[in-house]
């Protein structure tokens, strides 16, 4: 695989990653609470993990290529967004930090961001629409191969610009109470959004 190849992806996926939606909302919101940027990226990866483990294997297709899989996909996954948007809406990060146990909360965190990237059915159109067009089927490596890093190349996009927003939204936010409730209802109400659009678009599809 040549380095244009790389270039050329790279530029691509970092322009989707720098695009706000639900992991940007969620790492935001986790951001405003103690010690949870770190199990937030976390959870948002390891969904991602598990899309780019079905990419290698030939899954993605499987997968994306069934109706009924993509809309069960898409109804749980907006669902699932419509929910944690509403309970985010309830309890602002800024004063729901002081009433969970530091232990609980990571893991919580952490399995919600799996949640957010796991059932986002946006992920798997990614991981299906836009690998092929740079997979090389004449070059030296596997298919399984090119996937298998361009996988890798988009999680580590992620992981560095999820730990940039989530340590910003703490630096810039913490200090401000006010500023960080609006902040964090403002994520949740994005989530919510997210969640109804990808609804309509599937029951409109």
């Amino acid at each position: 695989m040549d380095a244009t190849t790389l270039a050329a992806f790279l530029a691509v996926d970092l322009l989707l990653v720098f695009t706000p939606g639900a992991d940007w909302a969620f790492t935001i919101s986790a951001g405003l609470r103690e010690r949870s940027v770190l199990p937030a990226v976390t959870g948002l990866i390891a969904g991602y993990a598990g899309y780019t483990i079905l990419a290698v294997a030939g899954l993605v297709v499987i997968v994306a290529s069934s109706p009924v899989v993509l809309t069960a996909l898409t109804v749980a996954g907006a669902g699932y967004l419509v929910w944690l948007g509403w309970h985010v809406l309830r309890r602002p990060a800024a004063l729901a930090a002081s009433e969970e146990t530091a232990g609980a909360s990571r893991r919580q965190v952490m399995l919600k961001g799996a949640g957010i990237s796991g059932l986002n059915p946006k992920a798997l159109l990614l991981y299906f629409s836009l690998f092929p067009q740079f997979i090389d089927t004449t070059g030296g490596w596997p298919v399984a191969a090119q996937t298998g890093l361009f996988g890798t190349l988009h999680m580590t996009a992620c992981a560095l610009v999820y730990l940039t927003v989530g340590v910003l939204a703490r630096t810039v936010l913490k200090t401000r109470p006010s500023a960080a409730r609006a902040v964090t209802r403002a994520s949740g109400a994005t989530m919510i959004v997210i969640g109804v659009v990808l609804l309509a678009e599937r029951l409109a599809a």
